[in-house]
């Protein structure tokens, strides 16, 4: 694809990037297939050859309006696009940088600023989110059907064993999730210890800053970064862990890029290069070594976008369920997202509904006993639509394993 860089962006870090992609996109539309948006409503802007489209004229200085900033809103940024795509076109990334532009030169509506800018104080702040999530709780009986299906009940707290091992590693609380389930967590320390590993938090580590980030709140969603890659830092500099574990596949999405997002910062980017090298998605540090099971219950598995598309990992969850004894039944349509995407299903709530019914069919089609995910925004997004149970899968390997 052929660009012209408007004179406020050509030559900028972010300008550089956006040409690369650009160039890499031979707009063939093959990515149209596995769009989510672009199945449900049809049209190609709502697409991404289309998406695209409007990101190269914004940033070749085309005059841009709320219509093209609501193409934008209503993408995911599931990526499914990336991993269909023949040319290797990143799409996540041109999508940061095309809102980004498009939001300094358009202004939302008062609420819709306000929405958000409530959205990037209260989640991505522990003790806030935390807070009005005990309010909602105590409320929640007198709350309409829309929000108190995001206010689940309060989980039971579980056992999380003493560092014990030589061997150690470092685990991402988060903002919401030790709200949310502290039960996941706990859950992968328990696995983990049996597996001759000792799992640890670091004291002040909060949120990873993809809230913001994707909130366009950029600068404060990298402020976030930095905040994290201190809190870590005197255990990975010490050498003492040996890895950084994420159980919330979003969260580990935006770790692994960490070196690439702040590459321009002088005083993080060979730091932020480490703690992405160490990054680890759960699924990739719980070896095979159990002895396998047979006669589990039957499990739907819904393979979250940041797991699949983002950090490209497929199937590894699936086989460790299996092996545990689980009894998996198919899901059709297993690529596509079901509409929780961070905000998204707040922001964008009729599209965000839509989706998940649409996966919450694929995934009830075979009968599963119980829903397992990656992803605590999936998790919660999903278990609000439907009264079969969504765990966390490290959950039930906990409970397939045994005291």
């Amino acid at each position: 694809m052929q660009t012209e860089l408007a004179d406020f962006i050509r030559g900028t870090p972010q300008g550089d990037e956006a040409e690369a992609i650009l160039r890499k996109c031979v707009h063939c539309g093959f990515c149209t297939a596995t769009c989510p948006t672009y199945q449900i409503l049809g049209d190609d802007l709502d697409g991404p050859r289309g998406r695209i489209y409007l990101i190269k004229r914004a940033l070749e200085g085309a005059p841009v309006s709320g219509k093209t900033r609501l193409h934008l809103d209503r993408c995911l940024t599931c990526r499914a696009c990336e991993t269909t795509c023949p040319s290797g076109v990143r799409y996540g990334r041109l999508a940061d940088i095309g809102r980004a532009v498009v939001e300094s030169r358009t202004k939302r509506p008062v609420l819709d600023r306000l929405k958000r800018r409530v959205l990037a104080w209260a989640l991505p702040t522990r003790p806030v989110f935390e807070t009005l999530l005990r309010i909602g709780r105590l409320a929640r009986p007198l709350l309409p059907a829309t929000l108190k299906e995001k206010i689940p009940a309060r989980p039971s707290e579980k056992r999380w064993p003493a560092p014990r091992h030589a061997r150690k590693m470092l685990v991402l609380a988060g903002c919401v999730q030790p709200g949310l389930a502290p039960s996941i967590n706990a859950a992968a320390a328990r696995v983990l210890d049996r597996l001759g590993v000792s799992l640890v938090e670091a004291p002040g580590a909060g949120c990873c800053g993809a809230l913001r980030f994707h909130l366009n709140y950029q600068d404060e969603g990298l402020g976030d970064m930095r905040r994290l890659i201190d809190a870590w830092w005197p255990m990975v500099e010490k050498g003492e862990v040996e890895a950084i574990v994420i159980t919330a596949s979003g969260c580990g999405a935006t770790v692994k890029e960490y070196g690439h997002l702040l590459a321009h910062d002088p005083a993080y980017r060979d730091k932020a290069a480490t703690v992405s090298a160490l990054a680890r998605d759960l699924t990739e540090v719980i070896p095979l070594s159990f002895e396998p099971r047979t006669g589990g219950k039957a499990l739907a598995f819904q393979s979250p976008c940041t797991l699949q598309h983002g950090q490209r990992i497929r199937g590894v969850a699936e086989r460790i369920l299996a092996h545990a004894g689980y009894q998996l039944t198919p899901v059709n349509d297993a690529h596509l997202c079901c509409g929780s995407a961070g905000t998204y299903s707040l922001l964008q709530p009729e599209l965000s509904a839509e989706l998940r019914r649409r996966k919450l069919d694929s995934l009830q089609a075979g009968a599963p006993a119980v829903i397992a995910t990656a992803n605590i925004g999936c998790l919660s997004h999903l278990q609000g639509g439907t009264a079969t149970p969504v765990r966390h899968w490290i959950e039930l390997l906990d409970e397939a394993l045994g005291p």
